[in-house]
């Protein structure tokens, strides 16, 4: 199995093991706790904003697919806002467990970086081979990680359903306040 697709497929059970480490590591105050919750909103809005666009199809952890192209919502902005968002949620509850800082966070950035650059790298491949010409411009001109303010114009608009898009993000809602509840609990017994 090619490291893409490993990472792909496996993708929501490889952050597992950093996970434990925080919380076993976990040394909250009042302000990192303040901040990560910040951050996981912001990271979490993110992520909610482009499953109210792509739809269910982002929960999928068989093969790269895409039924159609999606450019408008954040996706004008940038070309992986849940993936951003996965960025921030996590740097959020990093910041907020306060656990071996600023090594963990280090550690996390880098094993995500390592991670999303062959997920991504997969992905495109698949976009650029399905949408040739339709990839190619929208790659041109929006970013891959850093939003862009000026938004992409597209001829395709989506309809976004929010009861559809919040029944999509249930298992990350319940694994964000799971583990939200586990560095309470370990503040609590510190």
């Amino acid at each position: 199995m090619d490291i893409g697709r490993f990472f792909f497929k496996y993708r929501s059970f490889t952050p597992i093991p950093l996970i434990l480490a925080v919380l076993i590591l976990s040394r909250p105050t009042w302000i990192s706790f303040a901040a990560g919750c910040a951050l996981v909103l912001l990271g979490e809005g993110m992520r909610f904003w482009g499953v109210l666009y792509a739809g269910s199809a982002t929960r999928t952890t068989g093969e790269v697919g895409a039924g159609r192209l999606v450019t408008d919502g954040p996706f004008a902005h940038v070309r992986n806002p849940l993936y951003l968002g996965n960025f921030l949620l996590s740097t959020g509850l990093l910041v907020m467990a306060w656990a071996w800082m600023p090594w963990m966070l280090l550690l996390f950035w880098t094993l995500f970086y390592l991670q999303y650059a062959f997920i991504v790298r997969d992905e495109e491949a698949f976009l650029k081979q399905k949408f040739p010409d339709d990839f190619e411009k929208y790659m041109s001109h929006v970013p891959r990680w850093v939003p862009s303010w000026k938004g992409f114009t597209c001829t395709e608009r989506s309809s976004p359903v929010f009861k559809k898009a919040l029944r999509s993000e249930k298992n990350t809602l319940q694994a964000i306040i799971t583990v939200l509840i586990l560095i309470l609990i370990r503040w609590h017994l510190l």
